[in-house]
């Protein structure tokens, strides 16, 4: 939509910047333009009637304009190229790893040595769990960020980052970065010139001189962490008020209602992009908009934000992509892809949260059903979007999907949840996986999962127990939940030591800045000597990592893995074993997965229900070659077996 004054203001902003010349200006601007009109309706939505509004707007472009000018060459030219390519992130040639670098190597200089390892793996994408300054002790992992600008000095430099970049770059690796934007900590410089009482400062928070808004707030939010954390607001005794802190005590919530908030974040989001970031995390989205009455989660001024800044990006570095952070049910998580004129122009990526527990539900119960009720939300995704697809990550595991999925399986929701907490925490006797609940609320008796994922599919209390034969099912569990997650579609992102079978790691509770968050069991503290395991085939590690390098491979090698929503559920034919198909033109493979303790059969007919296909099929994970049964015929899947049949040409 063609609009004069704003396009004039535009045009204007970047006549009086040091603007380059050439291709890569004349295409910048012409995205600017392009893309003008929606910016401005998206920052009216939520700010038009601010007293700032038009002082505040026009910063904004030139925060936009400063942004691509300050990008070096090398990473224009990389925008073009993925733009050329489309949709790059969709890609089956892909794979992630996140990780903590201090308990991963040390530090980013030491990181530079490891990405031999990760390469050798297949890991292209290096998502490093957050490396900005937070206070000890009170650092959230590193969600608590007192510098977005400084590298916390335990893993070294700015310049360390940019060097480690540089290293990635020549081994054609992608970054992934994470950004704090719903908090800060209270160490911030923000938060201690508003503790400080300099004007201005105290707008960029939610503070209050009384208890009667917090009261009032605290109606409609839930806690949560309740266990260690409980309500959303603590007592800042500097200035007398009481701020809103909805993760923890030390993490400052930050006030969009302030367009000054914005502009410092939009800042900083170019300032990680021109550091070399392909993919921007964006931590907690969910939570960045309050407003008194409602749960402050999920709300339409949140989704504004993300689609505001989505444009800006789009226009100054449009080789970043952005993912949302939003851990929410499968209902909300597609709003995060954006909606209407929006619809894949919001998130690019988001977590698939619902699917990762999913898993997990099938592997405690030996049942798909749970698992099969709940696609027909997440098929909704709308095309040019995809997941981050995992079975660990840094977090705990929530069973937040919905009631009506677990009933249509059969099952009482209230029942089968707390079945599913009592076997990870290891409370069901007959359960092999050694867990932990992770903040349990005592009023509505819920809770979430910790534990690594060799710990949960039983490989910790097998080794204790030095029987064979349950450390051979508890690593065809690893095997089996990774190949699922893997070949789904998305971006597959393993939690570091998984790879190589690490099962929990205790060390946590003698730290206590750690002590009281059980998630630090599954973020472990690699031992590289351990790791030399890898080369030894009878290791659990060398098992573990030579079993995940398969499934990288053969990843790469099928076009039909990657995401361009070609992915068909089969008819669960038996409830123990899932199924789907992935196409791409004429070529297509089928992912069975047996989630049973027990042999399960399958009838042939299961892979004539979508067309005709070939007599010959090569299983691709054990290069086993089988011939198409008759309909009654079965073929039959060992415990936690699963195999990639693709159809072979007739000779």
């Amino acid at each position: 939509m063609y609009q004069h004054q704003l396009h004039q203001q535009i045009n204007q902003c970047v006549k009086d910047k040091d603007f380059p010349e050439g291709d890569a200006g004349i295409l910048f601007h012409t995205r600017f333009i392009a893309n003008g009109a929606a910016i401005k309706a998206l920052y009216d939505e939520i700010y038009g009637s601010h007293p700032k509004a038009a002082e505040s707007f026009g910063r904004l472009l030139s925060i936009i304009t400063r942004g691509f000018i300050d990008r070096p060459d090398a990473m224009k030219d990389g925008d073009d190229e993925k733009l050329d390519q489309g949709h790059w992130f969709l890609s089956n040639s892909i794979t992630g790893m996140s990780l903590y670098v201090d308990r991963f190597c040390g530090t980013l200089t030491d990181m530079e040595s490891k990405l031999d390892y990760l390469r050798r793996l297949g890991v292209n994408l290096l998502h490093l769990m957050p490396v900005f300054e937070s206070p000890p002790n009170e650092s959230d992992g590193g969600y608590a960020v007192s510098d977005y600008r400084s590298v916390d000095l335990r893993f070294g430099t700015l310049e360390d980052l940019r060097r480690l970049r540089q290293h990635m770059s020549d081994r054609n690796m992608f970054l992934m970065l994470d950004i704090v934007v719903n908090h800060t900590s209270h160490h911030h410089e923000w938060a201690r010139k508003a503790k400080q009482g300099i004007e201005g400062f105290q707008d960029y928070y939610y503070m209050y001189g009384n208890r009667d808004l917090p009261d009032r707030f605290e109606r409609g939010m839930p806690e949560i962490f309740p266990e260690s954390s409980p309500g959303n607001f603590t007592y800042c005794k500097e200035i007398n008020k009481w701020v809103m802190t909805v993760f923890h005590n030390y993490q400052w919530d930050l006030n969009y209602t302030n367009p000054a908030v914005l502009l410092e974040m939009l800042d900083t989001i170019f300032f990680y992009g021109n550091l070399g970031v392909d993919i921007l995390r964006i931590d907690a989205p969910a939570f960045i908009w309050k407003q008194l009455g409602t749960t402050c989660q999920n709300l339409p001024q949140a989704h504004t934000l993300l689609r505001l800044i989505k444009q800006c990006v789009q226009v100054a570095m449009p080789g970043m992509a952005i993912l949302g952070e939003a851990i929410v049910a499968p209902k909300e998580i597609m709003k995060y892809f954006g909606t209407g004129l929006f619809t894949a122009r919001e998130c690019d990526l988001a977590y698939g949260a619902t699917h990762m527990a999913l898993q997990w539900d099938a592997l405690a119960t030996g049942d798909t059903r749970v698992m099969l009720a709940a696609q027909h939300e997440i098929l909704q995704k709308p095309y040019g979007t995809t997941w981050i697809t995992y079975t660990r990550c840094h977090d705990d595991i929530g069973l937040g999907y919905d009631d009506y999925m677990i009933q249509h399986a059969g099952f009482d929701p209230f029942q089968h949840r707390k079945f599913l907490m009592e076997y990870y925490s290891g409370v069901y006797a007959a359960s092999p996986a050694a867990g932990a609940l992770f903040s349990v609320n005592p009023k509505t008796n819920d809770a979430r999962i910790s534990g690594s994922l060799a710990s949960l599919c039983g490989l910790e209390k097998a080794l204790l127990s030095e029987d064979p034969a349950a450390i051979d099912r508890a690593t065809g569990r690893i095997i089996m939940m990774q190949a699922h997650s893997f070949l789904i579609g998305g971006i597959p992102m393993i939690f570091y030591g998984d790879e190589a079978g690490y099962t929990n790691d205790y060390s946590y509770l003698d730290d206590p800045g750690k002590s009281y968050d059980n998630r630090w069991m599954h973020r472990p503290v690699i031992d590289w000597e351990r790791n030399k395991r890898i080369d030894d085939e009878g290791s659990i590690e060398g098992r573990v990592y030579k079993s995940t390098r398969r499934l990288i491979a053969i990843r790469n090698k099928l076009p039909m893995i990657a995401d361009a929503k070609n992915l068909t559920w089969l008819t669960p034919h038996n409830i123990h074993v899932a199924g789907y198909l992935r196409t791409l033109e004429d070529r297509r493979v089928y992912c069975l997965f047996n989630f049973s303790d027990q042999q399960q059969s399958l009838t042939w007919q299961v892979f004539k229900e979508h067309g005709a296909i070939s007599e010959r099929l090569l299983d691709h994970w054990s290069q086993q070659e089988y011939s198409l049964g008759a309909n009654y015929e079965s073929m039959v899947l060992a415990p936690y077996q699963f195999i990639i049949l693709e159809p072979q040409p007739t000779s």
